[in-house]
């Protein structure tokens, strides 16, 4: 175990791999030459850096017409990066900064769920009505809860068919607490964007919340934006 853990950290600790595992957090599958632009080097490094990833069983490779597109192996590898993210302490400039309502950290995407102020603020306010229960770091949805998924337009049986993680805290790098992730965390933000709350921008994770979306956060979940 030691050694698999040295192994891993090892991998993603090179500053190139890094890059690459912080793009594919968008959620979306980049080819060797998009990632290679993206980390500044040459196509015939990314694709050892990328060799590397794919031996470890980080990444998967999916082949479409002329193109290889690479992503997550799985999505626990994505919610481990967000994790790590959150280790890196807050400079004096950051702290000097009103920085806050930036984009990215008011409101994005966590791979494939709601993540920065907002999300941490719609996890909150779940707690808080006890639609889902913090048992010891463990998220669980309660009995009332069932009942809001339901009325919210989320069917709970059909996430438990899923094989993934159901539900789970993914603690948020921006603001140190935690958000939902898991299929229900997916879901919440599918259908966010569905219902047109939400908008996804181009060529980055942040999200943009519109004015429907404005007075469904404050009527679903109690929260200003």
């Amino acid at each position: 175990m030691e050694n698999q853990f040295v192994k891993i950290a090892s991998l993603i600790g090179d500053p190139t791999r890094a890059i690459v595992m912080w793009t594919l957090l968008d959620g979306k599958a980049f080819t060797a030459t998009e990632l290679a632009i993206t980390a500044n080097t040459s196509p015939q490094n990314m694709s050892m850096h990328l060799a590397k990833l794919l031996d470890a069983g980080l990444l998967f490779v999916e082949k479409q017409g002329r193109h290889k597109y690479y992503r997550f192996s799985n999505k626990e590898t994505a919610y481990a990066i967000e994790a790590m993210a959150s280790l890196i302490p807050p400079s004096v400039s950051e702290k000097k900064m009103t920085d806050q309502n930036s984009p990215i950290k008011h409101c994005r995407t966590c791979y494939d769920h709601l993540a920065g102020k907002i999300g941490v603020a719609v996890t909150e306010s779940l707690l808080e009505q006890e639609v889902i229960l913090d048992l010891d770091m463990k998220f669980e949805i309660s009995e009332k809860g069932e009942k809001w998924f339901s009325d919210f337009g989320i069917n709970l049986e059909d996430l438990k068919k899923q094989r993934r993680i159901f539900l789970k805290p993914c603690l948020d790098w921006s603001e140190r607490k935690n958000h939902i992730a898991g299929s229900i965390g997916a879901s919440l933000l599918d259908k966010m964007i569905a219902d047109d709350w939400l908008r996804r921008t181009k060529n980055s994770r942040a999200i943009q919340i519109t004015g429907k979306g404005e007075k469904e956060f404050l009527k679903y979940f109690r929260i200003v934006v």
